[in-house]
């Protein structure tokens, strides 16, 4: 549970890192940040459990990159301070996925 929750709020300085660095991309303070890092945890993982494995963030293919940038699009439908364009969410998955590789979220 101590990890999930460490994980979350990495999750959340990474989206405000992201907001900060990326244009189209935004998300107005850190509590906003960690629901936005709940999102698009619970859609990733809907995702997932709808297209299988091959769209995980864990296989970083193209396939996974362009999933996470629909999902990130997405999650600004259900978050109402998260504003995202479309190159936004690409431009944060990229960068997204380069943190998850420097910074892994999970052990492997």
């Amino acid at each position: 549970m101590v990890g999930f929750i460490v994980r979350l709020v990495v999750s959340a300085l990474v989206l405000l890192f992201v907001g900060f660095l990326i244009p189209g991309f935004r998300v107005f303070g850190f509590l906003n940040a960690l629901l936005a890092a709940v999102v698009i945890a619970v859609l990733g993982y809907l995702a997932e459990l709808l297209l299988g494995k091959r769209v995980s963030p864990q296989s970083r293919g193209i396939v996974g990159f362009v999933t996470a940038a629909v999902v990130i699009y997405l999650a600004q439908f259900i978050v109402p301070t998260l504003q995202v364009s479309i190159w936004g969410a690409l431009l944060a998955s990229l960068v997204i996925g380069i943190i998850d590789a420097v910074v892994p979220t999970e052990l492997r």
